[in-house]
């Protein structure tokens, strides 16, 4: 299952750590790494932007994906793109809601980039940003693909930083599910304030 690229497949669970910094200067608030501790991704987002975009960089600053938010859209609609670019011969992915009325837990399609019609999701994410947790699901069934928990640490209390632990299971490009949870922390964002 290579969306991104298939050097983020493993053919066994993997456990990825997610710090998000909840107030940062720097322009960058997500950290992923392994289960030793090895930075595997950052997020790169503008501290000051009129776009909504984010750039998912791997540990040696190379870009990996685009996220950009649609602002007019009214289901959250976002699309993903390959490295740096925008262009839709570079499109990875979109995702949007399921419907526009949700209320606590967001339910998000994802649409592969070759899926043009948009009519049945290759990926579904349920996720409430009240308790902490997301499930990913592979396409309109109930096989999870990753799970997100929250870690409870004195950094988060003290220093303002949430911890996520996030398994992922065989053969699923982590790289993609980390894009994926990025996303479904803006929308929760947004719906908090």
């Amino acid at each position: 299952m290579a969306i991104v690229s298939p050097n983020f497949c493993a053919p066994y669970p993997i456990e990825l750590g997610i710090v998000r910094k909840v107030m940062t200067i720097t322009d960058g608030n997500f950290a992923v790494t392994d289960v030793n501790g090895n930075l595997l991704f950052k997020v790169k987002e503008p501290l000051i932007s009129l776009s909504d975009k984010r750039v998912l960089l791997d540990a040696s600053d190379t870009p990996l994906l685009t996220l950009k938010e649609n602002r007019v859209s009214l289901h959250d609609r976002w699309q993903v793109f390959r490295g740096k670019s925008t262009e839709q011969s570079d499109l990875v992915y979109t995702l949007k809601r399921s419907s526009m009325f949700q209320l606590i837990k967001p339910k998000l399609d994802v649409f592969l980039g070759i899926n043009k019609e948009m009519k049945i999701c290759g990926f579904h994410v349920k996720g409430s940003w009240i308790d902490r947790s997301c499930v990913i699901y592979a396409g309109n069934s109930d096989v999870i693909v990753a799970q997100m928990h929250k870690k409870h640490t004195a950094q988060s209390i003290l220093i303002g930083k949430s911890n996520f632990s996030v398994t992922v299971q065989p053969n699923v490009d982590f790289a993609f599910i980390v894009s994926l949870i990025v996303i479904l922390d803006d929308i929760n964002k947004e719906d908090s304030e």
